[in-house]
C-alpha cells in the first residue's frame, strides 16, 4: 500500500472514531418516564425517532401538542458497598478503624481474613 492510501485510511479511521466518541448513551426507560407538561425540547421540528435517539434523546408522539423528541432525566446513581469480597478495592491501611475507614467515605467489614477490611464503594446506576 502506497503513501497515499495509508493516509487516506487514517482520515476515515479519525473520523469513524470521533463519530464514535461524540455518540451519546440512549438513554434507559426510567429517564424517558416524564410527565408529557415537563418535557423538555430536544430536537427539531420533523425530527424522526432514530434521529432522536441517536441524539442521546428520548421519543414519544402519544401525547399531541408536547415535545415528542425530549431531553432525558439524568442518570441517576449510587454508591453501594461491593458484596462481592474480591472486588473490594483497598481504602485504608493497616490496622485502621471501622470510625477512620467510614470517615473516608469507605466501606468496612472486619471479614474475611486476606481481603481490605476498609474498601472502597462501588458506583452503580439506579
Amino acid at each position: 500500500m502506497d503513501l497515499k492510501g495509508i493516509c487516506v485510511l487514517s482520515v476515515i479511521l479519525v473520523v469513524a472514531l470521533s463519530t464514535l466518541a461524540e455518540a451519546k448513551l440512549p438513554p434507559t426507560r426510567c429517564q424517558c418516564k416524564t410527565a408529557p407538561t415537563e418535557r423538555k425540547n430536544c430536537g427539531h421540528p420533523g425530527i424522526t425517532a432514530e434521529e432522536c435517539r441517536r441524539a442521546g434523546c428520548c421519543f414519544s408522539a402519544s401525547v399531541p401538542g408536547v415535545p415528542w423528541c425530549f431531553a432525558p432525566k439524568e442518570r441517576r446513581v449510587k454508591k453501594v458497598c461491593p458484596s462481592e469480597v474480591h472486588a473490594r478495592v483497598n481504602c485504608g491501611f493497616p490496622g485502621i478503624t471501622a470510625q477512620q475507614c467510614e470517615k473516608l467515605g469507605c466501606c468496612f467489614v472486619p471479614h474475611p481474613a486476606g481481603v481490605p477490611w476498609c474498601f472502597y464503594r462501588r458506583t452503580v446506576q439506579e
